[in-house]
């Protein structure tokens, strides 16, 4: 997908230079990350940045629709179409950090100009924004002439509401991007769009940061001569805590406006020449010479989906360095199914031999890989030293074949008997897979059982999903009933980097077992999570939940070290009216009830996640996400805040356009049996059509896209007989040679070229 979308974008960029801009200049092209043909690379044409694209079937209606540029008639349609990236006139960037949740809320408002297609002419136009870490759609408003766009959450059964169109509006093109697609916006028409996301903060060494796509290609540029280019960029910092905020670092001249007890207020404001060419940044860190932590309270409203009030704990694990991790004993279970075969199961490997050469003397570990059958680099745990690191690794090295099916359980059971002796060690698991299985409610239940039975030291299981086929609510459930933490890869590009922090995450504990002294004065505390995970030395640990009664203004949460000594963290209880923790956590809380609802199989959770999600506008497994569109009864943008949309007829109302891929799903267990590759959004098996493709390309495409068609119209006028009937016979030739090569290509698969 990634590749069809950057040839799209290859494409509208050629288009582009049939356009002449007011004063005669040339449309602005890129200026590095070109090819041997002088094309953009394709990975240097996925956005970096909030980007709009005209969506040109017919390169007739290419032309600047201010000034024609009387091009030569192109005859014949694109399939698939071209992408024409739009001219950009306005962004507004507005972030608002709450650390104390480890979550930030943007809100983009941006303005494009159609300023590609001629005015007689309409397109489609294609809103596509990068979201960061972790991110997730809130919501998204488009407003075009009189026309307004936005997306609407319903429940999966409610058809009387809207009706629903067979097209498709857009949804994510892939995990972190968002994309929305807008019917027939005609030539030199304004794009008004206001997109809503939110995002996780990042942490490290004790520094909370934000990183936000903010990166405009140049083409995206008007003329400043022309455009008055305005960037503004507003950000809310909410430390939750009363000690000192140290700012690290920011990408942007931000001015800071204001500053309150845990609040910060910073703005930026700017008429500048160029837009944004770096990523919005901004870092902070919070000193705290131990573990620490507090409370953030709202009490329910009237629209809330529970009547109890809502609490968010968080624990920083301090600068202290003198805080001694556990010592482990640690099991990766790898699957080696077919459908791992290449870079997943390369990656997965070299982030496990990274995760081997960062456990610490007097740590155990094992490997145990898993597809029909059961291989284990050891028959028991294993010391970790240089020579026993070197021998698993280069175990893996030979063993890492991808071939045959999935079977999750049996190796979760190898696990747990190799952990039985632990040596007075933590025992952890490691679960790493990409597919699904049918018995995966019944190990959850086992496991449960058996963990309960081991008590407060029993193995804490983390788990790890690749690609969109795994159930990725089941490995969520099983990392929440196993005290562990739980991540996935939706691209082979980032598999080894989240798998190291993964690792790092619950590897590096410093408090175990932790609870929360909250059975004083209170008729309810429930925590949103099976049971709390441990505490890592590096990064800081969220808990939410409900609770129905009066907090005490102190509370404290309670666990073990590694000398196996109890530790008591106070924790101040704040009541907050800054921060809507009823949005700022509903993605989280969905994600841990859905898990819930889809183990216990319970249709009141079910109902209790489709309420949460339409209340918030979030999509969920139980409801769907579309484009509604009505017509508006001014088009002054100034006005579009206080306008109220006509009322239409139900005939003459236009139909919703569904947003699809905009959840995960509950896995798939038949891709998983036939052992399917393309799992990840950026891998795919080659099909015929792209065989011919690549057959009738090469280097005669890209000699045809040198010449237009007023030159050769030019050049044949003044030929004689006998130099077209040369070029004709030379012409027949060249045909002769591609139909060859073409047919080469499909019966003979290409031969193992370069491609």
């Amino acid at each position: 997908m990634e590749d069809d979308f950057s040839r799209a974008v290859e494409d509208g960029l050629k288009l582009s230079k049939r356009l002449v801009l007011p004063g005669g200049a040339a449309p602005p092209w890129p200026p590095a990350g070109m090819d041997r043909y002088g094309a953009p690379e394709a990975a240097s044409l996925l956005p970096v940045a909030p980007m709009a694209y005209a969506v040109v079937a017919d390169p007739a209606a290419v032309d600047s629709p201010d000034v024609p540029s009387y091009q030569p008639h192109v005859y014949g349609r694109l399939n698939p179409p071209a992408l024409i990236p739009l001219q950009m006139r306005e962004v507004d960037l507005r972030v608002d950090c709450a650390a104390g949740c480890a979550t930030a809320e943007v809100t983009l408002r941006v303005r494009w100009w159609v300023h590609c297609i001629t005015r007689s002419r309409d397109c489609d136009c294609r809103v596509v924004v990068p979201m960061g870490e972790e991110g997730s759609i809130l919501g998204a408003d488009v407003t075009v002439g009189k026309r307004s766009f936005n997306t609407h959450v319903t429940d999966v059964d409610d058809n009387s509401a809207v009706r629903i169109a067979k097209t498709e509006g857009g949804g994510l093109l892939k995990r972190q991007f968002f994309s929305l697609t807008i019917p027939k916006v005609v030539g030199g028409e304004d794009i008004f769009a206001t997109i809503r996301w939110s995002q996780k903060l990042l942490y490290d060494n004790g520094q909370f940061s934000v990183d936000i796509p903010f990166r405009f290609p140049q083409y995206v540029n008007p003329l400043p001569k022309l455009f008055t280019k305005k960037e503004k960029i507003q950000l809310t910092v909410n430390s939750g805590v009363s000690k000192e905020v140290l700012l690290q670092g920011t990408s942007h001249p931000l001015k800071e406006k204001s500053r309150q007890a845990e609040k910060m207020r910073f703005l930026h404001e700017a008429v500048v020449e160029n837009w944004s060419i770096k990523d919005f940044t901004f870092a902070y860190s919070v000193y705290s010479g131990d573990v620490s932590g507090g409370v953030l309270v709202q009490r329910s409203t009237l629209r809330d989906y529970d009547d109890r009030d809502m609490f968010c704990i968080f624990l920083l694990p301090g600068n202290k360095q003198n805080r001694k991790v556990f010592k482990k004993a640690v099991v990766f279970i790898v699957d080696k199914s077919g459908s791992m075969q290449g870079k997943p199961i390369e990656n997965v490997k070299n982030a496990i031999s990274t995760a081997l050469s960062e456990l610490a003397e007097g740590d155990y570990f094992n490997i145990v890989t898993f597809n029909d059958e059961l291989h284990s680099f050891s028959s028991c745990l294993e010391k970790v030293n240089e020579r026993t690191i070197e021998n698993a690794i280069n175990w893996m090295n030979l063993n890492f074949v991808a071939q045959g099916g999935t079977d999750i359980m049996h190796p979760l059971s190898e696990a747990l008997a190799l952990l039985s002796n632990s040596h007075d060690t933590l025992p952890q698991i490691f679960l790493v897979t990409d597919g699904s299985v049918e018995d995966e409610r019944n190990i959850c239940q086992t496991l449960k059982t058996e963990l309960t039975y081991r008590g407060s030291m029993s193995p804490r299981i983390s788990t790890f999903g690749l690609g969109s086929y795994c159930n990725h609510y089941f490995l969520r459930m099983l990392a929440s009933i196993g005290k562990g933490h739980y991540d996935a890869a939706f691209d082979t590009g980032s598999i080894e980097g989240r798998m190291l922090q993964w690792f790092q995450k619950a590897s590096t504990t410093i408090v175990a077992n932790i609870s929360i002294d909250a059975t004083k004065d209170i008729q309810e505390f429930e925590v949103d999570c099976e049971y709390i995970p441990d505490m890592s030395a590096k990064y800081p640990l969220f808990v939410s939940g409900r609770f129905k009664g009066e907090l005490p203004e102190t509370l404290y949460a309670k666990g073990y070290l590694s000398d196996m000594n109890e530790i008591s963290i106070e924790l101040k209880v704040q009541h907050i009216k800054d921060i809507p923790l009823d949005k700022v956590l509903a993605k989280q809380q969905m994600d841990l009830l859905t898990a819930k609802a889809w183990l216990s199989e319970n249709k009141q959770l079910e109902q209790k996640v489709a309420k949460l999600s339409i209340q918030n506008g979030i999509p969920s497994e139980y409801t769907r996400t579309v484009l509604l569109q009505t017509v508006m009864e001014k088009i002054d943008p100034a006005q579009q805040g206080k306008q109220k949309p006509k009322k239409q007829s139900s005939l003459d109302q236009p139909s919703a356009t569904p947003l699809h891929g905009l959840t995960l799903g509950f896995g798939n267990v038949a891709a998983t049996t036939e052992n399917l590759t393309s799992g990840f959004g950026d891998t795919k098996a080659p099909e015929k059509f792209e065989m011919f493709g690549k057959a009738v390309g090469g280097c005669c495409s890209h000699a045809a896209d040198c010449c237009c068609c007023m030159c050769f119209i030019n050049t044949c006028s003044k030929m004689n007989d006998q130099c077209a009937i040369v070029l004709v016979q030379v012409c027949t030739a060249l045909s002769f040679l591609g139909c060859f090569e073409c047919c080469s290509q499909l019966c003979c698969g290409g031969g193992g070229g370069s491609d």
